[in-house]
């Protein structure tokens, strides 16, 4: 069965220009400034898929006389208005009537400029409508040949409109009207379909940038995944869309605002497109091209190998330290955290681990019998340190220690989460607010990093997961995950029995080899992937060969407490850590006090996601 497109929100496809209800105004007043002037009359047509809904229309007393030469050209004077309503009384019917529409206006400053202004005179908001003006679109469309200028008279004549403007409100609605029908029309012989282009499309797009319209057609309309390539078939950016087409067609209007997308656009000779039964699957895809193709304007996920982990090393007396791999001799037995975003963060969270636990800081491999002319250094001095590396501490009792940083990494980190909180608020009661920030950095990146490692493994772990989510139409999306990768996905029919759907996903799924904890056999964020669609609301769980479960006190709780205290952060890198927390955030003192607040009262940790709870 062909994929069924599934519409999620309008920044992606577009609301297409039948299915739009605009309201054409038109306003006569007493002169050409809302501060100093009034308004005289309203007219206004209601339109949608070029069906006339409705007018509206009212003459409005201004409150002030009408200058004789206003009142020649409109045919509005002084009596005409004597008993007409102030736009006080006006400008409630007529919002009601423009409600939820797109306003257009001929020269539409001048109009909206009017209606703002009698908004603030009433003391009522603005609603904010989107706003079309037919002058603008029409400087854009027409030439000079066609149209010697954009006066309204002269568009009415152009496009035959049924009714001739003459300084009327309604009248030249209705002319405004036949003239907008013919621009648009005008705009969808050059690929402007949706409310959004058209809002677009008089914004300055270089001409370079139009012409590779053509791109875009012969696209499906389907979820997927498209890769634009230069005129050598070298990739240049990788994304997915609910809707392939109308997607790729928005990189050639005013609506990509990304300066090295618009670079990218001018080298681009053709788009690939890859149709995926599953939105899921487009994910899926588009991280494993990136990682695959490495093209140069896509900035995340082209090398989520060099993602960094905290180990701890397996020696006599094992360290923490930031590494670029995890090993696949399952023989290593190492313990690892992360992936992080940065080796910042990573670094933060092994900091996190030496202010709890005695652990030596040193790089230096240690024998098991210290050296005689080993020393100690500053931390052993300060107690921080059992000092293995002069044989103060044998292997036995260290041992201890490193057992409580494996805990903490695999499994318990209250004893990290309620040491630090502590700390934190014990500095700001003694207002040293950097050093309280210092220390909440390094408690976030901790529960960042291990909530993240503890939430892979139980799915890298499991052998065999299939489970499926009700679609809109009443069948089923289905996915069949293996040690952590989308093994295959598909969607069963509305009324069909999905079992033998499952069954063929099964047999035909990829078989897939699993890979030391807490890797996943697939690269982490596309396990993260995974993991957000399944704890969607609504997925059931169809079959599990395994154990789908994370610790009951792990760092999924933790991150749960902490990440509110970083809810401002407003950029995120790759794994949805915030590369510099210092920038666009809380004051130190705000959030130590915040810190301290916690810790003081003792608050239980909020639920965390379902996959922290018991067995999932």
């Amino acid at each position: 069965m062909a994929p069924r497109p599934v519409q999620t929100t309008l920044d992606e496809l577009g609301t297409p220009l039948a299915e739009v209800t605009f309201v054409v105004v038109d306003l006569e007043t007493t002169g050409g400034s809302p501060a100093d002037c009034g308004i005289t009359e309203v007219g206004a047509v209601k339109v949608r898929g070029g069906t006339v809904l409705g007018e509206f229309h009212s003459l409005v007393n201004p409150g002030e006389p009408i200058p004789p030469f206003v009142a020649l050209l409109t045919g509005i004077d002084d009596a005409t208005v004597a008993s007409a309503p102030r736009v006080e009384g006006v400008l409630p019917a007529f919002l009601e009537f423009a409600a939820g529409a797109v306003l257009v206006a001929h020269n539409a400053g001048f109009d909206v400029g009017f209606l703002k202004a009698a908004c603030a005179r009433a003391e009522r908001a603005w609603p904010g409508f989107p706003v079309v003006d037919t002058v603008r679109l029409a400087r854009h469309v027409l030439t000079k040949e066609e149209a010697r200028d954009v006066k309204l008279s002269t568009l009415a004549r152009l496009f035959r409109a049924g009714t001739q403007p003459d300084h009327r409100a309604l009248h030249d609605a209705r002319a405004t009207v036949d003239v907008l029908h013919g621009l648009m029309e005008r705009v969808g012989n050059l690929g402007v379909h949706s409310l959004e282009e058209l809002t677009t499309y008089t914004s300055r797009v270089p001409e370079t940038t139009r012409r590779k319209r053509h791109l875009a057609e012969g696209l499906p309309s389907a979820p997927g995944v498209y890769v634009f390539r230069d005129h050598s078939g070298r990739p240049l950016y990788v994304g997915t869309s609910v809707d392939i087409r109308t997607r790729v067609r928005t990189y050639f209007t005013a609506a990509e605002q990304r300066t090295r997308m618009a670079e990218m656009v001018a080298v681009a000779t053709s788009v690939d497109a890859v149709v995926c039964a599953t939105p899921l699957e487009a994910r899926v895809r588009e991280l494993r091209l990136i990682a695959e193709l490495a093209p140069r304007y896509n900035r995340r996920s082209r090398f989520p190998e060099r993602a960094p982990w905290v180990k701890l090393t397996v020696e006599p007396f094992p360290r923490l330290s930031v590494v670029r791999e995890v090993r696949d001799d399952v023989t290593d037995g190492a313990v690892y955290v992360g992936p992080f975003g940065s080796t910042q963060q990573a670094e933060l969270a092994i900091a996190a681990l030496h202010e709890t636990h005695p652990v030596r800081q040193c790089t230096k491999r240690l024998p098991k019998r210290a050296s005689p002319t080993a020393s100690t250094c500053l931390l052993a001095d300060l107690g921080r340190c059992g000092a293995p590396c002069v044989g103060r501490q044998p292997v036995e009792d260290y041992a201890v220690v490193v057992d409580a940083v494996r805990a903490a990494m695999t499994g318990d980190v209250r004893g990290v989460l309620e040491t630090l909180l502590a700390r934190a608020s014990m500095l700001a009661g003694q207002q040293r607010f950097e050093e309280a920030a210092v220390t909440r950095d390094r408690l976030l990146a901790f529960a960042r990093g291990a909530a993240r490692s503890q939430r892979l493994a139980p799915l890298a772990a499991t052998r065999e997961l299939v489970a499926a989510l009700r679609t809109v139409r009443g069948g089923w999306e289905l996915v069949l995950v293996r040690h952590g990768r989308l093994a295959a996905t598909t969607t069963s029919p509305p009324g069909a029995d999905p079992r033998p759907y499952v069954d063929a996903m099964r047999s035909s799924g990829e078989h897939v080899r699993p890979r030391p904890a807490p890797l996943p056999a697939a690269h982490p964020e596309e396990t993260e992937q995974v993991l957000r669609w399944l704890e969607q609301p609504g997925v059931r769980i169809v079959d599990l060969d395994g154990e789908w479960a994370s610790p009951i006190h792990g760092a999924g709780a933790a991150r749960a407490r902490l990440d509110p205290m970083a809810a401002a952060r407003s950029w995120t890198p790759p794994f949805g850590e915030p590369r510099d927390w210092s920038r666009a955030a809380p004051s130190p003192e705000r959030e130590a006090a915040t810190l301290g607040r916690s810790a003081a009262a003792g608050r239980p940790a909020r639920r965390g996601r379902p996959s922290d709870r018991r067995p999932a």
